[in-house]
This record gives C-alpha cells, structure tokens and sequence, in this order.
C-alpha cells in the first residue's frame, strides 16, 4: 500500500496557474477524494501523480521514492476514467486483461488476475460481452476491474462516477470503497460531487483555484469548516452578518441588523467585531410568531416552498436582511404557507462564526 507525497506542486500554463504549491500526504490504504468545483485544479493534480502531466514546480513522492519525471507506465499506478476507455472491439475478459498483458505477465498469471479482477467487479458472466452489449455501471465496473488486474496498489479516480444516474452512483460508491479496502489499496478520487466524496472519503481534501484549501474526515469539513468558502461548498448553510455585543464564559452574543439576538458557544472573538455566522439549513426550525423575541428566534416572512421528499424546504426573508433556507422532515403536511409571519429557531451549538471578510462575504461565496 504506497504512500503519496506531494511537496510543493505547481503547475503552470503560461499565465494560468492551474495547481499552486500544493502539499499533501496521502497514507498507506487510505482513500481520498479531491473535491471542489471545476476548474479548481483537482484533476489536474490527480494527472501529475498519475504522470500524465509534469509539474512546473515540486516533487511527487510514491512509496518513498522520487517519481516527479518517470514515465506514467513505471509508477505502477491504476487509473479509471469517467469516459471508461474501454477498446470497443474487445470482449470484457481482453478489455481486462490488456494491463497485464501490458506489463509482460505470462498467461496463467494474467488468467488468475483477471478472473479476481471480475470476480470482484461483479463481471465474471460478462467476461464474453462487448462493450455495446453493457449498460453504463458495467462498463464502469470493467474500467475499474482492468485497472485491479494490474496488480497495482495505488488507485486513481477521476470523476470515476460522473457517468452514473444518482441511484446506481449511491450503490457503486459504497461498492468501490469495499473493493479498495477489501484489497488493502490507496485511493485518490476526483469529484465535484460532496455527496459522493462524504460518502467514500476517509478524507477529504478540498480545493479552490488550484489551492488545497482544507483537509480533514467528512464531520470534521461539515461541522467545523475553517473557511468561508468550505463551509458553503459542503452541504447548504445560511450565511448571517452580525456584530459581537457581548462576550460571556460560555459564549458570545451577536446582535444581528434588526436587533435580534443569537446566542452562541463561540468565546474567541472581540466584542464590536463584525462577523458572519454559518449554520446548516437542517439546524433551523420554523415556529410561530409567538415566540417573537426569544433568545435564537428570528423573525421573518416565507417566501418559498419545496417539497423534497423526506423534508420540508422553505425559503425565509429575515427581518434582518438575509433570505435563508430552512429544511425540516416531512414528518406531516407542511404547517406554514408562503407569505407566513414566523419567527426561525437557530441551534447555533453547531453553528461556526467567521471574522468578516475585509473584501466582503461575496467572493468567499463564489463557487468559482
């Protein structure tokens, strides 16, 4: 099981720097997806471990030794595509077995590769099947079963599952990480997609203009998000501006621009400092007006309303300024219509509180 480093990798193209110094260590057996929106250098870091692309600047490191420059074919790397790449005139079993041909094996080797290789795809009865004859999880499984039968330890995926309707993506995500794990490999995994990086990652590394911008286990992004930009890319917050009116042992008051007050648990702040305070859409409840003027409830009016399923989505206009997103389970009908008068519960015990940006929230906000 290779461990990867990277120290210091930039790349550039001619004025446009697509990854900026970017250091990152990648433990033996571990998976890890590279998340953030397009453009932001994921992909293109995947390609300079690969060895498909050569960094401007700094080293990659596999399994401790220096293979910044060596050929993509002596990294012992496997590689699955969002597009497949599957040779459309070969069955599944030449399809699978091309890598290790590749490399040289003898044929009883490659036989015994292949047939574990499918074996744990799940492909065994499609080993004399075309690619036009396979729908598009099997074709992804093939991608991923040549890439096993390689024998190679470190795994790359780039957008590996972009491919895939959201369903079959929610049972084959689950599906690859048992196949990383069950055979002891190290995974690096490319996605825009939060859900799909939550769900696979040990953890996540997120990205933003060619810039790691945090790393850490899925709770830790979602719950304590140390950037702005993180905490609106992972999951749906609402984003309050607000001041510091006093600060306790326990916590802090901010006083929003209507005049109402949120409590929270944040002590490490000024009082008079201006700040924005981040909280999910899960972590508000909707009540009557009645409750006007209570500590954490904040009037407003709804309007707008999604039915979701399994939740109740409401949009609320703050009296303070804002319009945020509430979302409730749909345990019954919905109990409040557009144009409501309401007051919305903020548990501010999981909300974060960030310094006001100098150069204003919306740049922080951007998903560019």
């Amino acid at each position: 099981m290779p461990e990867v480093k990277l120290s210091n990798i930039s790349k550039h193209y001619d004025t446009v720097i697509a990854v900026d110094s970017v250091n990152l260590t990648v433990r033996n057996g571990e998976y890890v997806t590279l998340l953030g929106p397009s453009g932001c250098g994921k992909t293109t870091t995947l390609r300079i471990i690969a060895g498909l692309t050569q960094p401007t600047e700094g080293e990659v490191i596999i399994d401790g030794k220096d293979v910044t420059f060596a050929p993509a074919g002596n990294r012992d790397i496997g590689f699955v595509f969002q597009h497949f790449e599957i040779f459309p005139f070969w069955d599944v079993w030449d399809n699978v077995g091309y890598g290790p041909k590749l490399r040289g094996l003898d044929e009883i080797e490659i036989e015994k590769r292949v047939w574990e290789a499918l074996d744990t795809t799940k492909l065994a009865d499609k080993v004399e099947n075309f690619p036009d004859e396979l729908n598009t999880p099997e074709l992804q499984r093939v991608g991923v079963a040549r890439a096993l039968a390689t024998g190679a330890k470190l795994m790359l995926f780039d957008e590996a599952l972009g491919a895939l309707d959201p369903k079959v993506k929610a049972i084959f995500q689950h599906e690859l990480r048992k196949i990383v794990k069950k055979n002891k490999l190290t995974a690096i995994h490319v996605t825009h997609d939060q859900l799909e990086a939550m769900a696979i990652a040990d953890r996540i590394i997120v990205m933003r203009k060619g810039r790691i911008v945090q790393i850490g286990e899925p709770t830790e992004l979602y719950y304590a998000p140390n950037d702005i930009f993180v905490a609106n890319f992972l999951g749906e917050s609402n984003f309050i501006e607000g001041v510091v009116s006093n600060v306790t042992e326990t916590g802090s008051e901010i006083r929003l621009r209507d005049g109402s007050i949120l409590r929270t648990d944040e002590k490490a702040i000024k009082r008079g400092r201006r700040v924005v305070i981040s909280i999910r859409h899960e972590l508000l409840k909707i009540h009557s007006i009645e409750r006007l003027g209570a500590l954490n409830f904040i009037p407003g009016k709804i309007i707008g309303y999604r039915f979701l399923g399994d939740r109740h989505s409401y949009e609320v206009k703050l009296d303070a300024g804002e319009t945020i997103g509430v979302k409730e389970f749909a345990h019954a009908p919905p109990s409040f219509n557009i144009e409501d008068i309401v007051t919305v519960r903020m548990d501010t015990s999981l909300a974060v509180v960030f310094r006001y940006p100098s150069d204003g929230l919306a740049p922080h906000l951007s998903l560019e």
